[in-house]
């Protein structure tokens, strides 16, 4: 009799295992707000759990570099801009985009009308706030087609290495200051400032964007086909998240809110924040399109004298896994 039960025992506990959900950890690129929606409508609403996963959900932030976490293991996954991205498979990290939830860069120079710029034309002998970390590329590569130096005087531009924050344009310390559509620029806004006494210019509308918030894991990760398989169910369940997101951007500010242990979100800008980012993300099911990582290392190898990425990558982006999720 306790030899059955024993072997009833453990066949139960072995039928457990089969049944538990896989372990996935997921580390964002900077801190819990609208930018990462998807991923948390996903765990919210069930699409992951569903999809047989426990996903963890690990904020970023100023002291935290999703490169470095997955290289030391803390994590499955990553949210990334290509070009931190690049940088970081040029120099060993072996990289690789398996999804592409944003389609569209949100970048942008946000000047003040003042200042007397309309134009690209008109940033000689202004102060430019540029994000650096990787950031900066485009930026440097925007002023090289333009023929301006960045080294500053009457024929170039001063380039302000600026923090993540908008005070260098709300000081007057800069003419225009690097925002994204749906973060800094609403800062802007939220400050006192109105649209009609801002001049802004998109990376897209430049032809100097490249692709932001895309998923990338280690390479040799990829050899593993049940590794793939559970990438599969992570990518086909976010993008859910994401579609769900576009749809009822106020729940999932509600939910990001929920989400944010510092305290430091608001529902206003949350809610902002989801409705630009919805631009960002729309018409695309975490497909990567090659043309748009082909424009991306174009704008990479133009970088100037310091270019992020000195060679045509290799081997940085496949589709194995949105194939295996069957998006297409």
């Amino acid at each position: 009799m306790k030899k059955l039960i024993a072997g009833v025992s453990a066949s139960l506990v072995m039928a457990s295992a089969a049944w538990a959900n896989e372990d996935v950890t997921l580390q964002l690129k900077w801190v819990t707000q609208a930018q990462f929606a998807g991923y948390y409508v996903a765990q919210d609403k069930g699409f992951y759990s569903d999809a047989g996963l426990d996903v963890t959900i690990k904020p970023g932030g100023p002291d935290i570099g999703p490169e470095q976490v997955i290289a030391g293991g803390g994590a499955d996954v990553i949210v990334d801009w290509m070009p931190a991205a690049l940088a970081a498979r040029e120099k060993g990290l072996a990289l690789v985009n398996i999804a592409q939830p944003y389609k569209k860069s949100g970048m942008m120079l946000t000047c003040l009308k003042e200042s007397g710029i309309k134009t690209p034309a008109d940033f000689p002998g202004h102060t430019l706030g540029v994000w650096f970390f990787g950031n900066e590329y485009p930026f440097l590569s925007w002023m090289s087609h333009l023929g301006i130096p960045t080294d500053g005087g009457d024929k170039g531009v001063t380039v302000l290495k600026q923090g993540f924050n908008v005070d260098p344009l709300l000081q007057k310390q800069a003419a225009c200051i690097s925002t994204m559509t749906y973060n800094e620029y609403l800062q802007v806004l939220e400050a006192g400032i109105k649209p009609d006494q801002l001049v802004t210019f998109k990376y897209e509308d430049e032809g100097v964007a490249t692709l932001e918030d895309g998923l990338y894991v280690m390479e040799d990760k990829l050899k593993d086909p049940a590794f793939v398989e559970k990438m599969a169910k992570f990518v086909k369940a976010s993008m859910e998240g994401w579609k769900y997101a576009e749809e009822h951007p106020e729940e999932a500010a509600k939910i990001v809110l929920d989400n944010d242990e510092t305290g430091a979100q608001t529902i206003e800008h949350q809610e902002g924040m989801m409705k630009e980012v919805a631009k960002l993300t729309e018409g695309t099911d975490g497909v990567l399109d090659p043309a748009d990582y082909e424009r991306t290392v174009k704008v990479l190898l133009e970088g100037g004298s310091d270019p992020v990425i000195t060679k045509q990558p290799e081997g940085a982006w496949t589709h194995a896994v949105t194939d295996a999720a069957g998006l297409k």
